[in-house]
């Protein structure tokens, strides 16, 4: 598996593997639970590039899960992911929400449950990438473990070297 910079056809993919060398069965079909993939890391760090990555590779859509994307506009200072770069992936929970509206954690844990039912009754793999760990913590860390009870987690974290992370959110 190999690492790099990713933005569709236009640059290198963050993956490079073939469906059949996949180590992990995580992304084969169903056995007993459902799949669901969760990126976490630092803003910058390259959740939503590597997150189309790996929707582009497997049969996946991308739930937001950034506090600041859900909201409508916003674009720039969010760093929002453009619809020409999301390579066709379905994202959900992406500027739907007005800017005036006050979107809680409670709000998300609804709106990505639903997203995520969605997904998979029709064969795809949630993708949960975004910048707000609260989200994160409240949908998947519920009181009663329903969450993990019901779904197969792959949790993966990105981690930027800081002078990299430092120019990238600079440039």
């Amino acid at each position: 598996m190999t690492f790099s910079v990713s933005m569709c056809k236009q640059t290198m993919s963050f993956l490079n593997i073939e469906y059949g060398l996949f180590k992990s069965n995580f992304f084969r079909p169903r056995q007993q639970k459902d799949k669901v993939v969760i990126l976490l890391g630092a803003t910058g760090t390259g959740k939503s590039r590597l997150s189309i990555d790996l929707a582009t590779q497997f049969p996946a859509e991308i739930i937001n899960s950034d506090k600041i994307q859900v909201h409508v506009g916003l674009n720039i200072l969010s760093n929002k992911i453009p619809k020409e770069e999301r390579c066709g992936i379905p994202h959900h929970l992406l500027g739907v929400i007005h800017p005036n509206v006050d979107f809680t954690t409670l709000d998300f844990v609804d709106m990505a449950s639903d997203a995520m039912a969605s997904i998979l009754s029709r064969g795809q793999v949630p993708i949960i990438a975004g910048g707000l760990n609260s989200y994160i913590e409240a949908l998947a860390d519920d009181g009663d473990f329903l969450f993990r009870s019901k779904y197969e987690c792959c949790f993966l974290c990105l981690d930027v070297a800081m002078p990299v992370l430092d120019q990238y959110v600079s440039d």
